[in-house]
């Protein structure tokens, strides 16, 4: 399989093709996981810096298991101890990391556009990990893999993100990716954690957790992200917990099986319960399990392309 891009900076225009491929190359990297011995020589020799300019659990871990499961030299950059808590720019850090013949930048930072940016200044793949409130490219994939792992398709499925829109870039990616993959998505959340021209990327805007239960088969629940000041959109956790909340009363309630997703890490008590966090409508942990497989599959397939034409 041959991706169109050599990057990978958000999922806005890349192509339902590509999509489909890193889809269909994971199911195969899903099988090595399931191996006695979980490893292959795919990118022996590749060398992959793990650039990280923000605290991360998942996806770090995610990408370094990808990479050595590849065969891959990981090696991972924290701020902390690091130059640039001496004033070192971002620029000369790059340039500095590239000198020593490094092959891809798996880059996360707070910053929107730095991926971008580092295509710029830098020969080596790009995949962007997270860049501020923008995209997350890598977990809207695991969502959608997941999703069509357990209901066998995409196309035509109704998907409502639920929850922090205004301030999550996991957001946006599973926007684009799942239109460009023939879903119907929807948001839902309190009017002041909701952007006000979502409705220009083309999703129904849904304020009625209720509605959004009953109209979906799908709900991505999203985390309140206090940490970027979501806490001033509404008067207390409690508060959005009881009319947003994500409840085994709400759904039995509504008599819809829904399926549940949750990129983590979750907030129990405030999007949703415990009960359903670790009930059998979600499916949280196989989203772990699975984004080993797509980001193993994102760095074959860029890698393997490296030096070609975009």
């Amino acid at each position: 399989m041959q991706l169109k891009t050599k990057h990978l900076l958000g999922l806005e225009n890349v192509s339902s093709s590509d999509i489909q491929s890193i889809l269909d190359t994971a199911v195969s990297f899903k099988q090595v996981l399931e191996r006695p011995i979980k490893k292959v020589p795919t990118l022996q020799g590749k060398t992959v810096v793990n650039l990280f300019y923000e605290n991360s659990t998942r996806t770090r871990i995610s990408f370094e298991l990808a990479e050595k499961r590849l065969s891959a030299d990981s090696v991972n950059f924290s701020v902390s101890g690091s130059s640039v808590s001496k004033g070192e720019t971002f620029k000369d850090t790059v340039r500095n990391i590239e000198a020593m013949k490094v092959d891809m930048i798996v880059v996360r930072h707070g910053s929107a556009g730095v991926p971008q940016y580092l295509t710029k200044i830098s020969d080596s793949v790009v995949i962007n990990a997270g860049d501020g409130i923008h995209e997350h490219p890598t977990q809207a994939l695991l969502d959608m893999y997941s999703i069509r792992e357990k209901l066998g398709k995409l196309e035509g499925l109704k998907v409502c993100i639920v929850g922090d829109i205004a301030h999550s870039r996991v957001a946006l990616s599973n926007i684009f990716g799942l239109q460009a993959m023939g879903a119907e998505v929807s948001v839902c959340g309190p009017a002041t954690l909701i952007p006000r021209n979502i409705g220009d990327l083309g999703v129904k805007v849904i304020h009625n957790i209720d509605e959004a239960i009953q109209e979906n088969d799908v709900l991505n629940i999203l985390r309140i992200q206090l940490e970027r000041k979501a806490r001033a959109a509404f008067p207390s956790t409690r508060e959005y917990h009881k009319y947003y909340g994500i409840t085994k009363e709400r759904m039995e309630k509504n008599k819809k099986d829904v399926l549940l997703l949750h990129p983590g890490p979750i907030n129990r008590g405030v999007e949703i319960s415990s009960e359903m966090a670790d009930g059998e409508h979600q499916i949280i942990l196989e989203q772990v399990t699975n984004g080993v497989a797509v980001r193993m599959a994102i760095l074959y397939l860029l890698g393997t392309r490296q030096g070609e034409d975009n």
